[in-house]
C-alpha cells in the first residue's frame, strides 16, 4: 500500500496518489496531468480510477483530461450530475483498488455532493480517510458555495452537521484524515498549517466536532463570520460540473513567445490584459504602463481569480525567463485559459527597445516615520483584509481590502496621495498597479508592509468592538 499526498502551497490544495499491486487511484488531481502520469509510470502502475471529493469551486480538477488519456473511471458521490461520463457511486459503495478497498461515504453539507472516501487497507480495517472539503484540520467547509433557492447556507450546515456525526466521528480515532485543503484556502474559516491528522486528535481539538455541540450551535458557529466567497468559485465549480479544454491545447496557446509589436498590439487593439508575474520589488522599478502586477511568487491563481472577474478574458504575460509555463499553468489552474503567449525576452527586452515604461514610488517605514514626526500629513490605506486590520493597524488608516477592489475603489479620491500597505508587500503593490492602471496616480507604496511599520513608532490602534465599550 502506497499513499502519498501531492500538496501545492499556493492554492493550498492536496491532490493524493494511492497505490496497492499495481493499481493506483487518484484523489482530487490538479489541472495538469503530468505528476499522476509520471507517478504512475515510476511505480509501474496504472491509473483505475479518478475519485472526486466533489465539484471544487477553487480550482478546475484534471479529473476529465487524466480519464480521457489513461481510461480511468471518474467517481463522483451521490447526487453528481456532469455533462461528461462518470461512474456516480452509491453510499457505503466499495472500490477494489488491488488490494484496498476504498468506500464512498456521502457526506453532504459543504455541497450536496460532497462525499467522504475512506480507504480500508489489506486486512479490511479503517485506515484512513480523504475528507475533501467535508473536514479539514482545525476545521470543516464552509456551507455556503452551493446555495440554492431551495436550500439556504443554514440548510447545507445542518447537513453538514449529520454528515459528520453520523458517516466520520464514529470511524475509530487512529484513523488518519486527509483534506482537501490547508491554511490558506478559501474554503474554510479556521484551517491548520497542517495537512493531515488522526481523526482522534481532531475530536479533541476541532471545535466542529465537540462531543457535546448542538446542531443549533454548529449552524451558528460554522456560518458565523464567512466572508463571501472569490468571484470565480461558482465559475470553477460550472466548469468541473460541464467539462473544459484539454490542459495540453491551453499549455500551447498560452506559451507562445510574443514580439514586442505582436505583444503591443494584443494589448492595446485586441483587448488583452497586460499581467506582470516578476517579484513585486523588480515591478517597482518600473513596468510596462497599465500592467496588473500578480507575482508568481505569491498566491498568484488564487488572486488572479479573486480580481479578474472575466475568466474568458484575454491575457498576454510578462514573466522572468523560463517561468511562461508555470503562469499558465497556474492560471489554467483557475480557469483561466485565455493565455495569448508571453512577451519574448521579457521586461528587459522592453526597455532594450526604448518603450515607454512606468514606475511606482516607495517609501520605507521608518522613512514614513519621519515624516509623520515632522508633521507631514498623510493617508495611509491598509489593503489587508479586516480581520488584519481589526488585530492591528496604523491610527486613522482607511481600510480598502484588495480582496473587494473592484467593488471600493470609489472610496480613494483619484486626486489624493496614498500610501499603501499590507502585511508584507506582495497585496499592496497589486493594488498599486490595480489604480495606477485605472488612472491613480499620485501612489506611494509602504515597503516591508505593517510587518516593518509594526518596528517603528508610528502609532497604532486595534480595533475595539462597540458592545465592550
Amino acid at each position: 500500500m502506497k499513499i502519498e499526498q501531492i500538496y501545492t502551497g499556493c492554492l493550498a490544495q492536496g491532490a493524493y496518489y494511492i497505490e496497492s499491486n499495481g493499481e493506483a487511484a487518484i484523489i482530487d488531481p490538479l489541472r495538469e496531468t503530468a505528476p499522476y502520469l509520471e507517478k504512475a509510470e515510476k511505480e509501474g502502475s496504472t491509473i483505475k480510477y479518478i475519485f472526486e471529493t466533489h465539484f471544487h469551486a477553487d480550482f478546475v480538477s484534471g479529473h476529465v483530461d487524466l480519464a480521457e488519456k489513461t481510461g480511468a473511471k471518474i467517481v463522483y458521490g451521490p447526487g453528481a450530475k456532469t455533462k461528461y461520463s462518470i461512474h456516480e457511486a452509491s453510499d457505503n459503495e466499495d472500490f477494489q483498488l488491488g488490494k484496498l478497498t476504498i468506500r464512498v461515504l456521502h457526506t453532504p453539507g459543504h455541497t450536496p455532493e460532497s462525499s467522504t472516501f475512506l480507504l480500508l487497507d489489506e486486512s479490511g480495517q479503517e485506515h484512513a480517510i480523504f475528507s475533501g472539503d467535508t473536514l479539514f484540520i482545525g476545521d470543516v467547509g464552509r456551507p455556503d458555495l452551493a446555495v440554492k433557492s431551495d436550500l439556504t447556507r443554514e440548510d447545507l450546515a445542518g447537513l453538514l452537521f449529520d454528515s459528520l456525526r453520523n458517516k466520520i466521528m464514529p470511524l475509530p480515532n487512529e484513523v488518519i484524515v486527509y483534506p482537501a485543503h490547508g491554511a490558506g484556502s478559501a474554503c474554510g474559516k479556521n484551517m491548520s498549517s497542517e495537512t493531515w491528522d488522526t481523526l482522534g486528535n481532531q475530536k479533541d481539538t476541532n471545535y466542529a466536532l465537540r462531543a457535546d455541540m448542538t446542531k443549533e450551535e454548529f449552524v451558528k458557529e460554522v456560518t458565523d463570520g464567512i466572508l463571501p466567497p472569490p468571484q470565480y468559485f461558482a465559475k470553477n465549480a460550472r466548469i468541473n460540473k460541464e467539462g473544459y479544454d484539454s490542459i495540453d491545447a491551453v499549455l500551447e496557446k498560452g506559451t507562445v513567445a510574443l514580439d514586442i509589436d505582436t505583444f503591443e498590439s494584443m494589448a492595446n487593439h485586441e483587448g488583452a490584459l497586460v499581467i506582470d508575474t516578476r517579484n513585486e520589488a523588480d515591478f517597482v522599478k518600473g513596468f510596462i504602463p497599465k500592467s496588473i502586477f500578480i507575482g508568481l511568487d505569491g498566491s498568484f491563481a488564487s488572486w488572479v481569480g479573486t480580481l479578474i472577474t472575466d475568466i474568458q478574458q484575454p491575457i498576454v504575460l510578462v514573466t522572468d525567463e523560463g517561468r511562461a509555463q508555470e503562469a499558465v499553468t497556474r492560471l489554467a489552474r483557475v480557469g483561466y485559459d485565455n493565455v495569448l503567449g508571453y512577451l519574448e525576452g521579457g521586461f528587459e527586452a522592453w526597455t532594450a527597445k526604448g518603450k515607454d515604461v512606468d514606475s511606482l514610488a516607495q517609501v520605507t517605514a521608518q522613512g514614513l516615520a519621519e515624516m509623520l514626526v515632522a508633521g507631514e500629513q498623510v493617508e495611509v490605506v491598509d489593503v489587508r483584509k479586516k480581520s488584519e486590520h481589526q488585530s492591528e493597524h496604523v491610527e486613522n488608516a482607511l481600510n480598502v481590502p484588495l480582496d473587494y477592489i473592484n467593488d471600493s475603489m470609489g472610496e480613494l479620491v483619484r486626486e489624493n496621495t496614498y500610501y499603501l500597505h499590507c502585511a508584507g508587500g506582495y497585496r499592496s503593490v497589486i493594488m498599486a498597479s490595480i489604480l495606477k492602471a485605472r488612472g491613480y496616480e499620485n501612489l506611494v507604496d509602504i515597503a516591508g508592509g505593517f510587518k516593518a511599520l509594526a518596528e517603528t513608532s508610528i502609532p497604532k490602534s486595534e480595533y475595539v468592538c462597540p458592545s465592550t465599550l
